[in-house]
């Protein structure tokens, strides 16, 4: 017998010389030769796929072909860019692929039915330096832990709707003490934007630790944020080559991260002064007496930074970075969409004329508004919905980036890359709407409840829509009704006499009015004791 005779012949027979059938030997290797050919017909017919183009798109430009674009309007040229290669279409900055969509059912895609692919960011140097390493709820990593924590943080302490209505008497007093200052500088021009950021501002301020700093300290703190906020929302969203070349961050060509750091650093100094004024309260009032009252909410987050062993701890970065989003939102946007909506009434007087007077039947002649009075001011909502399509706050909201690779539209999305909603342009879209460039407040009145703000219709998304959207809706909704309504209510207004009437816009992460609005009050309501504080 041969050798491999004899080893074919040992092979057949187990350890204890029983012979094992040919079949149950090689069965093994049969399934193993099996298992291996369906996968190399799989993997082979997977590579033969068909894999879905990138969107069409200009193509990417030289360095120097970038100095022109960097001082545009991105949502202009975003738009004018939609015209040619259609509703999504990508275009390389550097290393970086832009992703722009601007139409609904595309939009759709992103925001609701792959929310959660799209719900990473990108974020730029500018708001990786102003939130303290991205330690915000706006650009933290969705599939962080500290993302949802902090989110829900938010949504549960500050703007339920139990906290909400716990601080309107504070909101109140803000607003009547708006109504008083106005009312002293009757026939003087006042600027709006100012007006309302310093309304908002208190408020807010007010809320996050319990209007309990007063004084000279306060006014302190507040003045220093008022002067570094705008600069801040214009920074943020001001294209920069560092984020497109990340081999030339380090020359910071622009000096917006030079800028940026400088901001930081005031603002740092303005949020650890109201830290340390709130810490040395917590501190007095224990030794006192240590009566329990509501907290704050401010108080509530340094109670979770110092509970380092709960699940629901932060540090002392990602507490900035909140106070920091609860700040930017309930205050700039706010003031912003204040400002807009009242340029839009002075210039529609007879929208103007039908806004005042749904507020004298609603409210009375004899009063001042009141917030239960605001459901019932539906001809106001419809003006302040349209404003919120004319100029969104954020035109193209805050980029989102796919956490893997995706499929939108029939157009591959790579992962990392950063996707754009126009929605300036899909709130002008004249297929979706008529007369999209004129100011028609009558277009939401047929059917109030079709277009809110919550981003359920696709066509409409001022705050986004999904897991992004914007956590601050309830308080800057209900603090742009209550301002609007109470001025309007309270005075007349008018452009000081020569003053040219002007709409434009200046780009940022906020769109904000070029132009500030001046406009002259003058009492409105006959008994002028509602003036008086």
């Amino acid at each position: 017998m041969s050798h491999a005779t004899y080893t074919l012949y040992s092979w057949l027979w187990d350890g204890n010389n029983q012979k094992v059938g040919l079949l149950g030997a090689v069965f093994p290797f049969l399934i193993a030769t099996l298992v291996i050919s369906l996968w190399q017909l799989w993997t082979l017919r997977k590579s033969r796929k068909p894999i879905a183009p990138l969107p069409p798109g200009p193509r990417g430009l030289p360095l120097v072909g970038y100095l022109p674009f960097l001082g545009t309007d991105l949502h202009m040229v975003f738009t004018e860019l939609a015209g040619i290669y259609g509703p999504i279409f990508k275009l390389w900055l550097g290393n970086k692929l832009f992703v722009v969509i601007s139409s609904p059912l595309l939009a759709k895609e992103v925001v609701r039915v792959q929310d959660k692919t799209f719900s990473e960011r990108d974020p730029p140097i500018a708001a990786q330096v102003i939130t303290y390493g991205c330690n915000d709820i706006a650009f933290d990593s969705y599939s962080s832990p500290s993302w949802k924590m902090k989110r829900r943080v938010l949504a549960s302490e500050m703007l339920s709707n139990a906290s909400l209505n716990a601080c309107y008497d504070l909101r109140r007093e803000q607003v009547m003490n708006t109504i008083g200052d106005v009312y002293k500088n009757v026939g003087k021009p006042i600027d709006i934007g100012e007006l309302s950021f310093l309304t908002a501002n208190n408020a807010v301020m007010g809320m996050l630790w319990g209007g309990k700093l007063r004084g000279e300290k306060r006014a302190i703190i507040e003045g220093r944020f008022k002067g570094i906020s705008t600069e801040l929302m214009v920074l943020m969203g001001k294209p920069n080559l560092s984020d497109f070349f990340p081999v030339l961050a380090r020359f910071d060509i622009q000096g917006i991260e030079r800028r940026m750091k400088k901001i930081s650093h005031l603002l740092d100094q303005v949020l650890e002064s109201v830290i340390e004024l709130r810490m040395n309260m917590a501190t007095k009032k224990d030794k006192n007496d240590g009566n329990s009252e509501q907290k704050d909410f401010l108080q509530f987050l340094l109670e979770l930074k110092e509970n380092e062993d709960s699940a629901s701890s932060i540090t002392m970065n990602q507490l900035k970075g909140m106070l920091l989003n609860i700040l930017g939102g309930g205050t700039d946007t706010t003031s912003t969409m204040m400002e807009w909506t009242m340029a839009q009434l002075i210039q529609h007087p007879e929208v103007m004329a039908k806004v005042k007077k749904e507020l004298a039947d609603v409210v009375g002649l004899s009063s001042t508004v009141e917030e239960d009075h605001l459901p019932n001011l539906l001809y106001l909502h419809a003006v302040i919905k349209e404003t919120f399509r004319l100029h969104p706050p954020l035109p193209l909201l805050v980029p989102r980036c796919p956490g893997v690779s995706s499929t939108v539209g029939g157009y591959s999305i790579p992962k990392g890359s950063r996707v754009f909603l126009n929605i300036w342009s899909i709130h002008r879209d004249p297929n979706i709407w008529d007369n999209p460039s004129e100011f028609q407040p009558e277009r939401f009145l047929n059917d109030p409840n079709k277009f809110d703000y919550n981003g359920n219709d696709f066509r409409y998304m001022p705050f986004g829509s999904g897991r992004r959207r914007c956590p601050g809706l309830p308080l800057g909704e209900k603090m742009l009704y209550f301002m609007l309504a109470s001025l309007l209510h309270s005075f007349e207004w008018k452009l000081p006499q020569g003053t040219e009437h002007d709409l434009s816009s200046i780009f940022g992460i906020v769109m904000k009015k070029k132009k500030p609005l001046f406009l002259i009050p003058t009492p409105s309501l006959p008994n002028l004791e509602l003036y008086i504080k």
